[in-house]
């Protein structure tokens, strides 16, 4: 059995680190595979230093006539068993292969047509799968499949190595710096936290306007921009909560980063942390785009120890349970063997 990938994403967000650490499991439990990809992209180098087959001259120059021929060659040449497009811009350029499986994975209510030349559909939680529903995508052809978290167990960082106090209760935010992550909604609240340091893990467009209102709030001293980083097992040990404030959020790996961490979740209502978390369980759920109730939230964490060790207690068994590394490659594993049974012996003809 052989997978191609398909990976068209420009940049870092937790998809493409996601499907990267997939593809690294699925590596090291044997799987044959070939990843299509960006040069540039964060991880190509780590993928292909694991011993993975990385194809990076498909995707360049960027004219979509071009890639798609070059695809076309591509996979007449390795003949993959399945194709695996990860997300809208890779389903997009992918040729029609007749009689053989074409995943496309949704990460996002992605708008089908994007996805015509696929013929089965994966969501990361059971609400995407009942979206491709109601758009008309046959149910025998969907398929939940969940994502784990990547995150390697460290030990905390020292605060003052990051500019806050040895003693400072760390509030940290693992997410790109998007106004749809509502990160702006945190940093309101921070005033009514007057003992809780800030630091946002992420990089994006929104970066000199959220320091623009903390400076306007007066709590600049108390955020701190940290860019990407690579080693959010120390950060996650280092904080005293992980927030997820988001405004809207399909799903968020960030809520099983902090589960496996054993740190503390506290989350804005947005569909994916109302679709697995369960407040006051295994985490807080606060409303979207309201400080004072996300600060509520935080405070009710902190200010409550037996509260706080059963968030984690409950978080972790969730996590071990649903969704370990583990468990969710041998779902992937057993979802790709049902379908090569589809595939033809026979290398096929590509249409278009």
């Amino acid at each position: 059995m052989r997978v191609l990938h398909i990976m068209a994403a420009r940049g870092n967000g937790g998809a493409e680190l996601y499907a990267t650490d997939l593809m690294l499991s699925l590596h090291e439990a044997g799987l044959e595979q070939c990843v299509v990809m960006r040069g540039n992209a964060p991880r190509a180098e780590q993928l292909a230093a694991a011993g993975l087959h990385i194809e990076t001259a498909i995707l360049k120059p960027n004219i979509k006539p071009l890639q798609r021929r070059k695809l076309r060659h591509l996979i007449a040449d390795k003949n993959p068993t399945i194709i695996h497009c990860w997300m809208r811009r890779a389903a997009a350029l992918i040729p029609q292969t007749p009689g053989r499986p074409t995943i496309g994975w949704f990460g996002d209510y992605e708008e089908t047509e994007h996805f015509a030349a696929c013929t089965h559909f994966a969501g990361v939680t059971p609400d995407l799968v009942t979206y491709m529903q109601t758009k008309g995508i046959n149910p025998a052809r969907t398929a939940y499949l969940p994502t784990f978290s990547s995150v390697t167990p460290a030990p905390p960082l020292d605060p003052e190595q990051l500019g806050a106090p040895k003693d400072a209760t760390i509030l940290l935010t693992l997410s790109r710096l998007h106004q749809t992550k509502g990160l702006d909604t945190l940093i309101r609240a921070l005033p009514a936290l007057p003992g809780c340091h800030l630091w946002l893990a992420g990089e994006g467009p929104e970066q000199t306007t959220l320091q623009a209102l903390a400076e306007s709030l007066g709590v600049s001293p108390r955020v701190k921009f940290l860019g990407w980083r690579t080693d959010r097992g120390a950060l996650l040990r280092t904080a005293a909560i992980c927030v997820l404030p988001s405004r809207y959020e399909p799903f968020g790996t960030v809520i099983l980063d902090a589960w496996s961490a054993q740190t503390p979740l506290v989350a804005c209502a947005s569909a994916g942390p109302c679709g697995c978390v369960e407040s006051g369980v295994t985490g807080m759920l606060a409303a979207i785009d309201d400080p004072a109730a996300l600060a509520a939230a935080i405070r009710c964490v902190l200010e409550n120890p037996a509260l706080r060790a059963s968030l984690i207690q409950n978080g972790l068994k969730t996590y071990r349970e649903n969704f370990s590394r583990q468990a969710v490659t041998a779902k992937y594993l057993a979802y790709y063997a049902s379908l090569a049974s589809e595939a033809r012996a026979a290398p096929l003809r590509l249409a278009g």
